[in-house]
C-alpha cells in the first residue's frame, strides 16, 4: 500500500499500444496501474474466477499479475468515472532493460515506425523487429513450453484474443550492450561474447530465478533473408550474447467480439489473412504457441 498511496508520486509512462490506456508506475517500480475502458471491465469481471483459479494452480503462470481494480468518480461537473487496475511491473528489476519486443506471431504491421537511430531501450520492438532467438536450458525450455500451453489453453476458453508476450532483455557484458542508435557495438577490439559458466545458469544458486524473471539465458543473434519474402524467425549466425531475461503475456483483457470479428473480415480481403492479429482465439492461441516456440529454443550447447 506504501508503493501506491505513499508520499512519492507516480511516474506517468507513455502507452506502447493503440489502447488508449495511460499507465503509471510507482516509485519502486514494483506495481504498475493502467486505466481501463469498461468493456475491458466487464471483460475481467466475466473471466475473474477462471483468472483467479489458474493463477492460484500454476505458479509460474506467465500472465499478467493483476492486484486489485477500481474505479474513482471524479468531482466536478463532469464526474467521469475513471477505471483502473493495478498490476505486477514485469520488468520490476535490479538490471537495466536494454531491449524489449512485445511480440504476437503475426507479421501484418509488426514493426516499429522508429527509424533505426531512433530505436532506444525504451522502444518497444514487435515481431518482425526480433533479432534473436532465446536459449534456454532444457529444463527451464521444458518449464517455459508446459506453462505457455497452459496459459494459452486458459485465455482460450476465455475466448481470449490479441495478447502478447513481453520479453526485456539485459546484457551482461557493456560490450554486448545495443547503442541508443539501434545497432550493436561494433568496436572491432571486442573479443568473443563470454559463455555463461555452470554457476550462472544454475537455478539453485540465485534464489529469486523464476520462469520469465531474472533468468540468465543466452541469446543467439538472428538475421533474416532479404531476398525472400519477410521472414518472422531470422536465420541464427553462432554470434552469441549473455543476456538476463524477463517475459511474461501482457493485454489479456481483450475478447473475439464484434469489433475484432469485423477487422478480421475486412482485413483478410486486402491481406493474408493468417498474418493479422485479429484471428479467432483458436488459431490466435495455436499461432502464438507456434512462433514463440521458434524464437524460445532450448540451449544445446554442452557446459
Amino acid at each position: 500500500m506504501l508503493s501506491l498511496c505513499g508520499d512519492q508520486a507516480l511516474r506517468e509512462l507513455s502507452s506502447p499500444g493503440k489502447s488508449g490506456s495511460f499507465f503509471y508506475l510507482t516509485s519502486n517500480d514494483q506495481y504498475m496501474i493502467k486505466t481501463m475502458k469498461k468493456a475491458e471491465v466487464k471483460i475481467f469481471l466475466k473471466m475473474l474466477r477462471a483468472y483467479y483459479n489458474h493463477v492460484r494452480a500454476f505458479e509460474n503462470t506467465l500472465v499478467t499479475k493483476f492486484f486489485g481494480l477500481h474505479c474513482v468518480k471524479l468531482a466536478g461537473a463532469n464526474q467521469k468515472k475513471v477505471r483502473f487496475v493495478i498490476m505486477g511491473n514485469l520488468f520490476c528489476s535490479e538490471y537495466s532493460i536494454h531491449r524489449r519486443f512485445d511480440l504476437k506471431g503475426s507479421s501484418l504491421g509488426r514493426t516499429t515506425d522508429k527509424p533505426q537511430t531512433e530505436i532506444d531501450e525504451y522502444t518497444t520492438l514487435k515481431d518482425l523487429d526480433l533479432n534473436f532467438i532465446f536459449r534456454l536450458q532444457k529444463h527451464w525450455y521444458q518449464e517455459f513450453q508446459r506453462q505457455v500451453n497452459r496459459d494459452c489453453e486458459f485465455l482460450e476458453q476465455e475466448n481470449i484474443m490479441d495478447y502478447s508476450l513481453l520479453v526485456g532483455v539485459h546484457f551482461r557484458d557493456t560490450r554486448d550492450r545495443l547503442l541508443t542508435g539501434g545497432s550493436f557495438d561494433s568496436d572491432s577490439s571486442r573479443g568473443s561474447s563470454p559463455h555463461l559458466s555452470r554457476g550462472d545458469t544454475d537455478p539453485n544458486r540465485f534464489a529469486k530465478i523464476k520462469l520469465g524473471s531474472n533468468m540468465p539465458i543466452r541469446a543467439e543473434r538472428t538475421v533474416r533473408k532479404t531476398d525472400i519474402e519477410p521472414q518472422i524467425i531470422g536465420e541464427p549466425t553462432g554470434e552469441f550474447y549473455d543476456v538476463v531475461l524477463y517475459f511474461g503475456i501482457i493485454d489479456i483483457l481483450q475478447d473475439y467480439d464484434i469489433s475484432k470479428k469485423l477487422e478480421h473480415a475486412y482485413k483478410s480481403f486486402q491481406y493474408d489473412p493468417t498474418s493479422i492479429s485479429a484471428v479467432d482465439p483458436k488459431q490466435y492461441a495455436r499461432r502464438f504457441r507456434d512462433f514463440v516456440f521458434k524464437a524460445f529454443q532450448e540451449d544445446k550447447f554442452d557446459l
